[in-house]
């Protein structure tokens, strides 16, 4: 699914988000200190310099960097992962307070990272900063703002997909993203070692659930109109990383119209924004067979860790959204028709 298509739709859903980074917002909370020093990004496995291709274009990173800013929807939590401690990040949007997302606390200095902006990047703060790195690997910067940046100090910009061409509007995966931010940060090979680790999660479920395999599977967005999110979003390919079949009968751009709902009617169904009652308002959607016999995973609201989890798609939040996710969705697949639908 394309991510221009979900303007509307993603704006209220969390850190993953279709607002492009421009300038001004003052969204800093003692962010214009440049006094607290960020956790050096060590070379560790990595050799520098190291060069970065990405969507507009190459960057060259000379020595391991120490003061390291993330303006992307996500990559706080891959730099975290990787163990340096951005000196200022940009807040995710959406209602999730990711101040209290359990699964990165432990990681989070006292009084929390310093924000460079929110809807808006604030420029003038992340210069204050003084970073030797910016990254932006998933931030879906314009080439102003890209410029900006790089006078600033050397900027990663957003990564290509697997397959796809820098003018692709496609997202790359959360492994993509983190292999190209490990080496911006020295850390390729542990980059690798906490991909291997993730993928094990998924596989450990895919092993113990085989009744996932080769069960269709829709993932639908409402936020003021339905969405269907497919493996090209990061929360539609979640779900199909368990063993299920995506829903085939996914539009071009994802939007479906009320009496489209019918088209979600796979074996097991996931909606996101609504609860139970909220989703049975529509008529169609109650009488989908999926919602009638229990096969139906809710996750209604933005500002649940679970949601949280999910709109990350980071080496940290994946863990714990796999462990939420896998009892769900086991019991809307357990074939009985009298299973209580699951709320995360």
């Amino acid at each position: 699914m394309h991510r221009r298509s979900l303007l509307a739709a993603l704006a209220a859903s969390g850190a993953l988000t279709t607002l492009a980074a421009c300038g001004g917002e003052d969204g800093s909370s003692d962010a214009g200190s440049t006094s607290r020093a960020g956790t050096p990004a060590a070379a560790g496995d990595g050799a520098f310099p190291v060069t970065i291709e990405h969507k507009l274009g190459s960057t060259t990173i000379e020595s391991a960097p120490t003061r390291v800013v993330t303006v992307g929807y996500n990559e706080e939590d891959f730099v975290l992962a990787l163990g340096v401690t951005p000196v200022g990040a940009r807040t995710p949007l959406g209602s999730y307070d990711a101040t209290r997302r359990p699964w990165a606390v432990d990681l989070l200095p006292a009084g929390g990272i310093p924000s460079v902006g929110q809807s808006e990047l604030n420029f003038e703060t992340i210069a204050s900063l003084q970073p030797d790195l910016i990254i932006g690997a998933y931030a879906y910067l314009e080439q102003a703002d890209y410029d900006k940046l790089s006078a600033i100090a050397p900027t990663v910009g957003d990564v290509i997909p697997a397959g796809e061409g820098a003018d692709s509007t496609a997202a790359a995966s959360w492994q993509e993203e983190l292999q190209v931010i490990g080496r911006a940060l020295g850390k390729a090979d542990e980059a690798s070692a906490l991909t291997q680790d993730v993928e094990g999660d998924f596989q450990d479920a895919v092993d113990a659930h085989p009744e996932f395999t080769g069960k269709t599977v829709s993932v639908v967005l409402y936020n003021q109109g339905y969405y269907q999110l497919d493996s090209a979003d990061p929360r539609g390919d979640f779900f199909l990383q368990f063993g299920f079949d995506e829903n085939p009968s996914t539009s071009a751009d994802g939007g479906l119209s009320e009496e489209q709902v019918v088209e979600l009617d796979t074996d097991v169904l996931v909606v996101l924004g609504q609860s139970a009652q909220e989703f049975a308002a529509n008529p169609v959607a109650a009488g989908l067979a999926v919602v009638t016999e229990g096969r139906t995973v809710y996750v209604p609201t933005f500002d649940s860790d679970f949601a949280g989890a999910l709109g990350n798609s980071s080496p940290l939040s994946l863990p714990y959204a796999v462990e939420q996710a896998v009892p769900a969705l086991a019991a809307a697949a357990d074939g009985d028709p009298g299973t209580v639908p699951a709320t995360l």
